[in-house]
Parts: structure tokens; sequence; C-alpha cells
């Protein structure tokens, strides 16, 4: 079957899949694995397969924010994956997690509109327990902090007029904001899949990006090397118990 937002067919899809938002990520991504190969590239949708230990993976690109990402994700699911693992990047909420840190999103703030027009305002957007924990153990072996928690989801990246509250999410307990996790968890749930999402930090939520935002940084780069590689042995770990 074709996929036809993505451009691939669903028999060279494995039920695992690793999603990132820059197609330039998920090639880096797919250099890890052995035997990897492009299949395609459709608007911001980059699609590659290979192995790792000999589990067949695949790794697509969805773009930046939760309704192109949701097209993405969907059609993955169509097309026979029954795992996905989102590697992303993220702004902190908190110096004791600071940029270079990864954090695994057990659940996510449903700050987007994307969701509100699939489920009801108070459903969750909730990780699967068993990703989690591969996610966390396999970021625990790496060298660099760690921490599992809520995380926010947004659709707006630079700030405007209005102002949104990163001071009452900090005071609640969630550890950082990103922008697609959120449509991730509540397509999983409706659609009987699992999955998760890890993050590198990259800066601070409250702070303005339009004049401080540097993503391309060494601590921030090997924050996401360490995540890429998290990604992929918790597929290994996913795929021992399965």
């Amino acid at each position: 079957m074709l996929l036809p937002i993505l451009q691939v067919h669903s028999e060279d899809l494995s039920p695992y899949a690793i999603v990132c938002g820059d197609p330039f990520r998920a090639e880096v991504i797919a250099s890890k694995l052995e035997q990897s190969k492009e299949l395609a590239f459709s608007r911001e949708y980059r699609t590659f397969v290979g192995e790792f230990q000999g589990v067949p993976i695949t790794v697509v690109s969805h773009g930046v924010g939760s309704p192109g990402a949701a097209v993405c994700f969907e059609e993955l699911i169509k097309g026979g994956v029954k795992t996905l693992i989102r590697v992303g990047t993220a702004g902190s909420y908190s110096t004791d997690v600071p940029p270079g840190s990864l954090v695994v999103s057990t659940a996510a703030v449903r700050e987007e509109g994307l969701t509100r027009q699939l489920v009801p305002h108070g459903f969750p957007a909730v990780a699967d327990l068993d990703v989690v924990q591969a996610l966390y153990e396999a970021a625990s072996e790496t060298d660099g902090l760690v921490r599992k928690g809520i995380t926010v989801t947004l659709d707006a990246f630079f700030q405007g007029v209005e102002e949104f509250p990163h001071r009452k999410y900090k005071q609640a307990g969630a550890l950082a904001v990103e922008m697609e996790i959120a449509a991730l968890y509540v397509i999983a749930s409706l659609r009987g899949v699992r999955a998760g999402a890890i993050v590198a930090l990259d800066g601070y939520a409250d702070a303005d990006l339009r004049e401080v935002y540097n993503p391309h940084t060494d601590v921030v780069a090997h924050a996401v090397e360490r995540e890429i590689m998290t990604a992929i042995h918790a597929v290994i770990k996913l795929h021992a118990k399965a």
C-alpha cells in the first residue's frame, strides 16, 4: 500500500519508527543504522529504513508543529508502525536541567490546537510506560544528565503580544516545552499503538527566542547525539522484550 503523503510503501516500513522534526536530523539518525537507505523525501517528510543489531527501524522526519507531524504519525500507523519514538529538542523550565540535558517525556500538556480537534478537552496525552522505561534506561547509560517527567506542547515558537503561562507550568513541575509530543501521544492512544519521546534541551523556555536562541552549540550537539543513540537502543530493549 502506498502512503500518499509520505510517498512510501507500507511493506517497506518496520514496526518501530524513530521520528524527528528536521529532515537532515533524520539522515543523521539513519546513518547510525546498518544497511540504511532513503525511501522518499516528500514535503517535510523524509523516510529512511535500516537495521541495528538485526532489528529493522524506520526513521522519518515530521517537520515543525503538531498538525504536520500528526499527518506523519497517522500515515506511519496506517502503514503498520506499532511503536513510535520522537527525538527532538526543547526549552528547559529549570536551571536544574540546563541545555545539554535530556528529558524523557512521560506525558504532555496539550497547549496546542491540533488535539482539541481530535479528543475532548480533559483527555490526557500520555506516553506508553514500556517506551518511557526503555528510553530512560538507555539514556541513563549515556554520559550526561537525564530526567523524566511532564513536558508542554505549544504551537507558538516565538513570543507575540499574548503571554504564555510558562511560570505556572514550571511551578506545577513541567520540565520542558516543545511543539509535537502531545499530538504524538494522543494519536497513539487513539490508534492503539505505543509512543514515547526524548528531547535534548537547547535553551530556556521563558527566554525571548528571537534574541537568544542558538541551538548550534557543542553542548547541544552532544545531547542530540546522546538522544539519537538512546532512541535506537530503546528500540533494541523493547524488541528484546517483545
